[in-house]
């Protein structure tokens, strides 16, 4: 049977043999079906094996045990040393001896030498033996989740390499592989988000010298091809952006009577979505620090932040809101996902905006008016709607100046309801971490600033986005780093809110 581990440098086969074969062969469960058990399984059958140096310890006891320990090397090792054992990426190594930390013993074909353990294992080993230089934080920033990517797609490969038909290859089907693995694909939302920051960190590191040459180092000691660390981490980005493109592709040359034709275009679409999902929480992180330092700018500001619960100004323009007594009061409505927010214009300074308070748009029902007598109100109205309340009753009247303007607002409450609902169903959350960064990089940008002194932003008549299933894809095959992230929906004409937004002080960077 096989028991796989991953020590950052090879995967790790321990085959449980009577005859001490180093053939590779599977540890079969109740329903005849392959099981990998992984380094983490083994960790809590004995914790002491989390202890440091755990890893090295539990192979050891393996091979002890008179388990064959097999590594699967995932860099080349070439040496020029006879004493040394030189391998290639993919190579099977079978582990004889591995107490020395740095340096183990082993077979390769007829060959039987010491090879380094540490030799080939990546950027992110190396950079966690040097805590003088990387902090915990700088490694999350700068990595993100890469482990874990790394952990599905090797699960990914399997899968595809069962569907594959190596003899007649067009008899391959593999949309099934990606149909089974579409959740997972969604750990790669995380890292594409995280990515702007690593380069950012990454670019602050290069500045010196130190940081250019342990990288250059690293590279050249793990026999990597010429492309800086960038690099590297722009490859998660760049697969996640090609899978549609790559399915799309696949299609094309499917016949309809192909077997695996049907599984090939549901696969598209659940890509298709899955970079959908990628590029949608990516828009909303650009959108959540402008939202935040809009905030900041407000005279007055009560209750929660406005990212508590919302990540998308949908619409904003001027209302007059009818009070139960019949008063009419001029305000400047901001709608967000989830909650209406009103703000009051200063009488002399007509760039001062002060909080007024809020609704909770999901206790909301809209009712359109028509034109003449309201009857809650028993007051006439013109270009009138509602806001109900689902649990209170409680009857909120707008009027807007124009019918056009009316009917954008009638929109942008609909467009509301759908986007909080397709934010559900897609799993669409901004973390409460990136949004405690927002407030606090607003809040410094407007430190020793007077609230008020910066204009207000005034939002254009309302630009409706394409519900998701509508959306598509129009990157091109080869997509260069800046554009990596405009990938699933069309060109939009740019807003000319967040235009007015960024040539105001509050929002420049």
């Amino acid at each position: 049977m096989v028991l796989c581990l991953l020590n950052h440098a090879f995967v790790l086969y321990v085959l449980v043999s009577s005859d001490g074969g180093t053939e590779p062969s599977a540890l079969v469960d109740d329903n005849g079906s392959e099981e990998d058990f992984s380094y983490e399984d083994l960790c809590q059958a004995s914790p002491r094996y989390l202890q440091p140096g755990g890893e090295q310890l539990a192979i050891n006891e393996l091979i002890s045990d008179g388990n064959v320990v097999c590594a699967e090397a995932l860099w080349d090792h070439v040496t020029m040393d006879d004493q040394e054992l030189g391998f290639k990426a993919g190579d099977v190594i079978q582990v004889l001896e591995a107490s020395n930390k740095d340096w183990w013993w082993g077979r390769s074909e007829d060959k039987e030498a010491w090879f380094p353990a540490s030799f080939v294992r990546g950027y992110i080993r190396q950079c966690r033996k040097h805590t003088g230089m990387f902090t915990v934080a700088q490694l999350a920033t700068i990595f993100g989740n890469i482990e874990d990517i790394y952990k599905f797609q090797r699960k990914f490969l399997k899968d595809l390499e069962k569907q594959y038909n190596k003899e007649e290859p067009h008899l391959s089907e593999i949309g099934s592989c990606f149909l089974q693995n579409q959740e997972g694909f969604a750990i790669y939302s995380e890292y594409c988000n995280n990515h702007p920051g690593a380069c950012l960190e990454l670019a602050n590191l290069m500045k010196q010298g130190k940081y250019r040459h342990f990288f250059e180092a690293c590279r050249l000691l793990q026999q990597m091809i010429d492309i800086a660390i960038d690099g590297f981490l722009l490859t998660p980005v760049q697969k996640i952006c090609k899978y549609p493109l790559q399915l799309a592709e696949l299609l094309k040359y499917t016949t309809q009577e192909h077997g695996d034709y049907s599984n090939i275009k549901a696969a598209y679409e659940a890509m298709k979505n899955v970079a959908c999902l990628i590029n949608e929480r990516k828009r909303k992180l650009e959108s959540i620090d402008k939202i935040a330092r809009w905030q900041v700018s407000i005279v007055g500001w009560e209750g929660l932040d406005i990212l508590d619960r919302s990540s998308e100004l949908i619409h904003s323009g001027e209302l007059t809101k009818i009070t139960k007594q019949g008063k009419s009061q001029q305000r400047t409505f901001f709608l967000f996902d989830h909650q209406l927010v009103s703000c009051k214009k200063d009488l002399l300074r007509r760039d001062m905006l002060y909080y007024k308070g809020r609704l909770d748009m999901d206790e909301m029902e809209l009712v359109d008016l028509g034109d003449g007598r309201d009857k809650d109100c028993n007051l006439s109205v013109k270009n009138a709607f509602k806001l109900v309340s689902r649990t209170t009753d409680e009857v909120y009247l707008f009027c807007a100046k124009k019918q056009e303007d009316k009917a954008r607002w009638l929109q942008a409450c609909a467009d509301e309801r759908r986007r909080v609902q397709e934010d559900k169903e897609m799993g669409m959350e901004i973390s409460e971490n990136q949004k405690k960064l927002a407030m606090l990089s607003a809040q410094k940008a407007g430190h020793g600033k007077s609230k008020g002194y910066n204009r207000c932003p005034v939002a254009p008549p309302h630009q409706g986005l394409h519900p998701i299933h509508q959306r598509h894809i129009t990157m091109p095959t080869s997509v260069p780093q800046q554009q990596v992230f405009g990938l699933a929906e069309p060109k939009r004409k740019s807003s000319l809110f967040w235009h007015t937004f960024n040539r105001l002080t509050p929002f420049r960077k």
